[in-house]
C-alpha cells in the first residue's frame, strides 16, 4: 500500500461498504483482544489509584492520572496496529513488537492532530475577524447589515462542514493512517484530500461503522443481561447466597454490591462479573477499530 501521498480511491462505495461490514472479523483477532483487555484493566487500575489519591490528598494523583493516559494511549495504538495488520491481510505481529512500534510511532498521531487543530484555529480566527468587520462601528451602519447577511450563511456552512470533517474524517482516520505507517505530513495530506473530495463518502462509511459497532454492542449487552439474569437466579437458589439476584447482576455492569455483609461468594461473583463487563466493552471497541481501518484502506488502497 502506498503511504507517501494521497491515492485516488481504488474501491467503489459498495465495495468499501462490504469491506466495512467485514469488520466483525476483528473479534477473531485474539492478540488485539487480549491487549485491549490488558490496556483497559491497567488504565482502570491507575484511574482507581488516582481517585483514591485525590480522596486522601496525596501527591501521587497527577502521576497516576498521567500513567493511566499513557497506558490507554499507547496500549490502544498497539491494539490498533494489530488490527491494521489483520485488515491489510498481513501476518499479525507479536504483542511485544506492536507495543514497541506504538511507543516509536504513536506520537505521529498527536502531531498530526495538533497540525489539523491549528488549521481549525486559523479558520475560527478568520470567522471571528469577519464577524468583527460586521460591527457597525467598524464597517458603518449601512454596510454592516449587508456584511452580516453574507457572513451568516458563509459561517454556517464553513463551521458545519468543518465540524463534520473533524468528526467523520480527522478523528476516526488519523490513527489508522499512523498504524499503516504513514508519516505526519502524509497523514495530514491524506485527511485534507479526503475532506476536500470524499467528505460525504467518508461520512457515510463512518456512519456504517458506528451502526455496526452499535449493533455488536447491543448483541453483547443482550448476552450479558440475559445470561446474567439466569445465572444470578440459579446462583441464589442453588448456591444459597443470601443476596438478591439483582445485586449479583450489578457486577456484570461494572458496579459493586450495595448489600451489607457481602460474603466471599458475592465478592467472587462481582470479580467474575467485572471480567464479563470488561469483555463486553472491548468487543464493540475492537469492531470499531477494525471498521476505521477498513474505511482507511478502502480510501487509499491501490490493488495494482
Amino acid at each position: 500500500m502506498k503511504t507517501r501521498g494521497f491515492e485516488p480511491p481504488a474501491r467503489s462505495p459498495i465495495e468499501a461498504l462490504s469491506l466495512v461490514l467485514g469488520s466483525v472479523d476483528a473479534l477473531r483477532n485474539l492478540r488485539a483482544l487480549y491487549l485491549l483487555l490488558f490496556t483497559f484493566a491497567l488504565a482502570g487500575l491507575f484511574t482507581a489509584m488516582a481517585q483514591a489519591s485525590f480522596v486522601r490528598g496525596g501527591l501521587w494523583a497527577p502521576l497516576e492520572v498521567a500513567a493511566a493516559l499513557f497506558v490507554a494511549f499507547y496500549g490502544g495504538n498497539a491494539a490498533g496496529i494489530l488490527v491494521m495488520d489483520e485488515a491489510r491481510g498481513l501476518a499479525v505481529r507479536d504483542v511485544g513488537e506492536a507495543v514497541r512500534t506504538s511507543l516509536l510511532t504513536a506520537h505521529r498521531l498527536l502531531l498530526a492532530m495538533l497540525l489539523i487543530a491549528f488549521s481549525y484555529a486559523l479558520l475560527g480566527a478568520a470567522l471571528l475577524a469577519l464577524m468583527w468587520l460586521c460591527r457597525p462601528a467598524v464597517s458603518g451602519p449601512l454596510l454592516s447589515p449587508w456584511l452580516f447577511g453574507l457572513a451568516v450563511p458563509l459561517g454556517v456552512v464553513c463551521v458545519g462542514v468543518a465540524l463534520l470533517a473533524w468528526i467523520a474524517v480527522v478523528v476516526p482516520l488519523a490513527a489508522p493512517a499512523v498504524w499503516a505507517g504513514a508519516g505526519v505530513m502524509t497523514v495530514v495530506r491524506q485527511l485534507w484530500q479526503w475532506m476536500r473530495h470524499r467528505l460525504l463518502t467518508v461520512a457515510l462509511l463512518m456512519a456504517a461503522v458506528s451502526l455496526l459497532t452499535a449493533g455488536v454492542g447491543a448483541l453483547v449487552s443482550f448476552v450479558v443481561a440475559a445470561g446474567g439474569r439466569v445465572v444470578s437466579e440459579v446462583g441464589v437458589r442453588l448456591v444459597g447466597i443470601d443476596v438478591p439476584a439483582p445485586e449479583l447482576m450489578r457486577g456484570l455492569f461494572g458496579l459493586g454490591a450495595r448489600t451489607a455483609g457481602a460474603n466471599g461468594h458475592v465478592a467472587a461473583a462481582l470479580v467474575g462479573g467485572g471480567i464479563v463487563f470488561a469483555i463486553a466493552l472491548v468487543l464493540p471497541g475492537l469492531v470499531y477499530l477494525r471498521g476505521t481501518c477498513s474505511v482507511y484502506l478502502a480510501l487509499c488502497e491501490d490493488p495494482r
